[in-house]
């Protein structure tokens, strides 16, 4: 099996990125931050984030904030130490009312793997929970659970 490390073929870009899906699905902001550099640089939405410190505290308050978290990402694009990365997740907030949001990420990772930089644009669709495709339990989206593709997302 090869490495999950820079330069990409196509089925390590895939593992890596299931294996990115699986960590943020743990919703534990202690694990997550070990997949990016001490000093990694985030763009989410409006937030601007560097390092570590910064994005375990941001991880915190979104998981705090979207209940019932379950997130499915696709592989879009890949070259050398780079990635083009979709999403989508479903939330709920602390009020009941159901969010499908959908995004795109570019990432860059260090020659160790670590991800150096992750730029994100998101999206949110309020939904009714009978909408809802993310239906598995709390952790990682099951093997046999369809991805984005397959669901028409």
């Amino acid at each position: 099996m090869a490495p999950l490390v820079p330069p990409f073929e196509f089925d390590s870009a895939t593992r890596k990125v299931r294996a990115a899906e699986d960590l943020w699905n743990s919703r534990d902001p202690a694990k997550v931050i070990q997949a990016y550099t001490p000093n990694s640089h985030w763009r989410n939405r409006g937030h601007e984030l560097n390092g570590r410190h910064a994005i375990h505290a941001f991880l915190t308050r979104k998981w705090w904030a979207e209940l019932d978290y379950r997130l499915v990402k696709e592989l879009w694009g890949f070259r050398l130490n780079r990635m083009a990365v979709r999403f989508c997740y479903e939330s709920r907030n602390a009020q009941g009312q159901w969010m499908r949001s959908f995004g795109n990420e570019l990432w860059e990772f260090d020659e160790q793997g670590l991800m150096l930089c992750r730029y994100a644009s998101v999206n949110d669709v309020p939904i009714d929970e009978v909408d809802r495709k993310f239906r598995w339990s709390l952790g990682p989206r099951p093997l046999t659970h369809p991805g984005l593709s397959e669901l028409g997302l």
